[in-house]
């Protein structure tokens, strides 16, 4: 969208400017977000070029998710293994979180948010919602599946913890002490099994310090950790946390990475909820920040695809729950440390294809729907076309008189 042109005559008053999009997630469109109408497509305007470093961790960030959801079936006894998958566990998905939250912090109920609001995030949510178990019902012949959109199956509980976190961003701005608030809320959870599987109620208030954490984070907060000085220091931090995952398979459940259970559900005291949410929120916050710092700043080969990470989630889901429902995890081969390896490169490069822009293309219609037919168009910007209209008009007479 243009700014306005000047109104003909000296007694109307002007149009106000055209506002620019809001920072997306899943991010889509944005460096945090991949929905928008088919902005991906677009060279971004003066002044509002994609940071790179947000898109290299997108990417990175959803290739680790990628690889840990192969690695579920495969890990079987294998110490090792186990221990690599709780520690990506520990960091993936809150570094996701965290920048979606900071390009959510100019959130607000302006309606050409609320509306890529609901075609990037809760149409891609039913379509998917329904799509997960059709596929399951087919592929696994499973007539028994049901499809539930109350229930978010598989990768689709993002979406609709997206959606709320994105509706409550104005309630966390207002407040004077926001990231103490969520997770004060998210012990609160922690301890109370009663809330349910619905809409994955659990995940949505576990995950939603990160979310708050994002909102409340400027962009001189992600510099201090891009220092040579933390890059360094992360790599020991990170071979102590290898240790400790070792050290730890046996004795702890590796569903407290999940954050969709209630302590009480995990055979765990009821006090335990809180400590673990605290002591998570700690470890996951320290990993980030060591993941954060070997991000690279500058445009790289596969920087282009931090604007693709929403398809690359939502579909890689397919190949992975194919490959488990039919047993292509359980082939000797894989059965050791180089099929483990392979499976990781073959889900690295799986996600890597699914953030291309021809899959994009392919897929737009479910991740990036128009759906102008769905929404009343804003009376100013229907005003600001229509000036814009006169204007072209009037240059093309002043040309034909010239």
């Amino acid at each position: 969208m243009t700014n306005s042109l000047r109104p003909y005559g000296n007694r109307r008053t002007p149009l106000p400017p055209a506002q620019s999009p809001a920072p997306g997630v899943p991010s889509p469109r944005t460096p945090g977000s991949s929905t928008g109408a088919r902005r991906s497509d677009r060279p971004a305007p003066s002044g509002k070029q994609r940071d790179a470093f947000f898109d290299n961790a997108k990417y990175l960030a959803i290739v680790l998710v990628a690889i840990g959801h192969a690695w579920e079936p495969l890990k079987g006894d294998s110490r090792t293994l186990e221990a690599a998958y709780t520690v990506v566990y520990t960091f993936h998905m809150p570094a996701f979180i965290i920048i979606s939250g900071f390009f959510s912090r100019s959130f607000d109920m302006r309606p050409d948010r609320l509306r890529r609001l609901i075609t990037g995030v809760a149409v891609p949510y039913i379509l998917f919602e329904t799509a997960y178990p059709l596929f399951k019902r087919f592929i696994d012949d499973d007539p028994q599946q049901e499809i539930s959109l109350l229930d978010p199956w598989y990768l689709t509980w993002f979406l609709c913890a997206l959606f709320v976190w994105r509706l409550t961003t104005p309630i966390w701005k207002a407040v004077r002490h926001p990231l103490p608030l969520a997770l004060g809320l998210a012990m609160l959870a922690s301890v109370t099994p009663e809330i349910g599987d619905d809409l994955d109620l659990q995940r949505v208030l576990q995950f939603l310090p990160y979310f708050v954490l994002g909102l409340c984070m400027k962009p001189e907060h992600f510099h201090r950790v891009r220092t040579r000085s933390v890059r360094i220091a992360s790599v020991p931090v990170f071979a102590a946390a290898l240790a400790f995952g070792w050290w730890a398979v046996p004795r702890m459940n590796t569903a407290w990475f999940y954050h969709r259970d209630a302590a009480q559900e995990l055979g765990a005291p009821w006090w335990a909820g809180p400590v673990m949410v605290l002591a998570m929120f700690g470890c996951s916050l320290l990993l980030t920040a060591c993941f954060f710092a070997w991000v690279p700043r500058r445009h790289m080969w596969f920087t282009a695809l931090g604007a693709g990470t929403l398809y690359g989630y939502l579909l890689h889901g397919f190949v992975v729950k194919a490959g488990d429902y039919q047993g292509w995890f359980e082939q000797p081969a894989l059965q050791g440390p180089l099929g483990a390896i392979a499976v990781t490169v073959l889900a690295a490069v799986l996600v890597t294809l699914l953030c291309t822009k021809p899959v994009q293309r392919v897929f737009r219609f479910a991740m990036e729907p128009r759906m102008e037919w769905a929404f009343k168009r804003d009376a100013a910007e229907l005003a600001r076309e229509r000036e814009r209209e006169r204007g072209e008009q009037r240059q093309t007479r002043e040309k034909v008189s010239a």
